[in-house]
C-alpha cells in the first residue's frame, strides 16, 4: 500500500487518541467538518504523536480491532472510521489522502496479520411477516375507528373516538419498534439516539391532530368561534378532516417497504463501492427515488381515502405532512435524532402560534396579531398554514437527509453484541 514507508518513520503522528470521539453523542443538526471549518477534537488528538510509537497505523488498528476483524472490505472500515469521527483531515496526519486510503491499508494489514478469517459479506435485511402485519395494523385500526365515529352518536361517539385513537397509537408504537422503521442503530458506532428523540412524540401527535381538527378550528376562530365542540363529522360547525389522517395511517406500510428498500440497496452499494465519494454518489439517486416512491404511494392512498369518506383531497397539506414525518423517521431509524427533534418541535410550535395569535387578537389593542394569519387564510385557505409550515420543514429535513443518509457510516451493519 502507498504510504507504508512514510508511516513507519519515527515522529509520524499517531492515532492513539482517536478513540476519544463523540460516538456516544447524538449528531448535531448540521456537520461541523469540511473545508474552512475549525479543526475538530479528533483531528487535534490525532496530530499529537505518542512517545515511542513507531507504527501509528498499528496503534489505530488496535483501537479499532473489532472493526478491522469483522470488515469484509476496506469500505466497511472506512465507514466505521467515519462513524467514529475520523475525517480526511485526520487521515492526512497518517500520511494518507483520505479516510478510504487509510482504511485500505488497515484492511490489507489485518488480512495479513490477523489470525481470524474474515466473515462473509453481510446480507441485506429480510422481509419478515411480523413487521409486515404490524405496519398494516395502524391503517386498519384507523379505518375501523373512523367508521365507528361515523356510525355512533353523542357520548358513544366520544367513547369510540377515544378508543380508536388509543388503539391506533398503540399499533403505531408497535410498528415503529419492529422492522425497517425501528431504530436498529444502538449497537453501531457513531451517532446514537439521544434524549432529543424522546421529545418528538408529543409534537408528532400535535401535527396529526392539527391535520384532523386544525383547519376547522382556525376557520372558526377567524369567524369569532368556536361556539361548540367538534361533532366528529365533516359537515359540523367544527368540521373534522379525517382523510389525511387515514391516508397517513395507511401509509405506514409503504413507509416500511420504502425504508426497507433503501436499507437493502444501500448495503449492496456499500459492498460494491470502492470509496466514500463513490458510495455517496450512488446513494443520492436511491434516496431521492425512495422519497418519491413514498410520496406517490401516499398520494394514491389520499385519493382513495377522500373518495371513501366523501371529503375533498387536501393533497398539499397531507403530502407536506407525510413527507415531514417520513423523513424524520428515516433519519431517526439511522441514528440521526437531533435534527428531526428540532424540526418537528419548530413546526408544531409555528402551527400552535398561528392559532394562538388569532385568539390573542381578541384582546383589546391586539387585533393586529391576527393580520398575517388572516391574510394567508383569505388568500389561500386555512390549509395553507400547515402546508407552508410542514413543507418548509420537510424541505429542510430533505437537505439534511441528503447529507447524512449518503454517508457510508449511516448504512454500515451494526456491530455484533458483546
Amino acid at each position: 500500500m502507498s504510504g507504508l514507508g512514510e508511516l513507519d518513520r519515527p515522529g509520524a503522528p499517531t492515532g492513539a487518541a482517536l478513540d476519544r470521539t463523540g460516538s456516544g453523542k447524538a449528531e448535531s443538526a448540521f456537520d461541523s467538518t469540511g473545508p474552512g471549518k475549525p479543526e475538530s477534537g479528533v483531528d487535534r488528538a490525532a496530530s499529537t504523536p505518542r512517545r515511542g510509537a513507531a507504527d501509528p497505523v498499528k496503534a489505530l488498528m488496535h483501537r479499532h480491532r473489532e472493526l478491522c476483524e469483522r470488515a469484509v472490505d476496506a469500505l466497511e472500515i472506512a465507514a466505521g472510521l467515519e462513524a467514529h469521527g475520523i475525517t480526511d483531515r485526520t487521515a492526512a496526519r497518517f500520511r494518507h489522502r483520505d479516510v478510504f486510503s487509510l482504511a485500505e491499508e488497515m484492511y490489507a494489514r489485518v488480512s495479513r496479520d490477523g489470525d481470524t478469517p474474515l466473515p462473509a459479506p453481510p446480507a441485506a435485511p429480510r422481509v419478515r411477516a411480523d413487521w409486515v402485519l404490524l405496519t398494516l395494523l395502524p391503517g386498519a385500526l384507523c379505518a375501523a375507528a373512523i367508521a365507528a365515529v361515523h356510525l355512533t352518536q353523542g357520548r358513544s361517539r366520544l367513547f369510540a373516538a377515544a378508543a380508536g385513537a388509543l388503539a391506533v397509537a398503540l399499533a403505531l408504537r408497535a410498528a415503529l419498534r419492529r422492522g425497517p422503521l425501528s431504530r436498529t442503530d444502538t449497537d453501531r458506532p457513531g451517532p446514537r439516539p439521544g434524549a432529543a428523540s424522546g421529545r418528538t412524540t408529543p409534537w408528532t401527535v400535535w401535527l396529526v391532530a392539527y391535520a384532523l381538527l386544525g383547519n376547522g378550528l382556525l376557520d372558526n376562530a377567524l369567524a369569532g368561534g368556536p361556539d361548540t365542540l367538534p361533532t366528529g363529522t365533516a359537515d359540523g360547525p367544527w368540521p373534522l378532516t379525517a382523510s389525511p389522517v387515514l391516508a397517513l395511517a395507511l401509509a405506514c406500510g409503504p413507509a416500511a417497504w420504502t425504508a426497507h428498500l433503501l436499507t437493502a440497496r444501500a448495503r449492496r452499494k456499500l459492498a460494491a463501492s470502492r470509496g466514500l465519494e463513490d458510495f455517496a454518489a450512488a446513494v443520492r439517486p436511491l434516496l431521492a427515488g425512495t422519497f418519491a416512491l413514498f410520496l406517490c404511494a401516499l398520494a394514491a392512498l389520499l385519493t382513495l381515502s377522500s373518495a371513501v369518506l366523501g371529503e375533498p383531497p387536501a393533497y398539499p397539506q397531507a403530502l407536506a405532512l407525510g413527507a415531514l414525518l417520513f423523513l424524520a423517521r428515516l433519519l431517526t431509524t439511522h441514528g440521526f435524532t437531533y435534527a428531526p427533534a428540532v424540526v418537528l418541535t419548530a413546526t408544531a410550535t409555528v402551527e400552535a402560534a398561528a392559532l394562538a395569535t388569532v385568539f390573542a387578537s381578541r384582546l383589546p389593542g391586539l387585533g393586529f396579531l391576527a393580520t398575517p394569519v388572516q391574510t394567508l387564510v383569505t388568500t389561500w385557505g386555512a390549509d395553507s398554514v400547515p402546508t407552508l409550515t410542514c413543507g418548509a420543514a420537510a424541505l429542510a429535513l430533505l437537505v439534511h437527509a441528503t447529507r447524512k443518509l449518503t454517508r457510508a457510516s449511516a448504512h454500515a451493519p451494526p456491530e455484533p453484541a458483546r
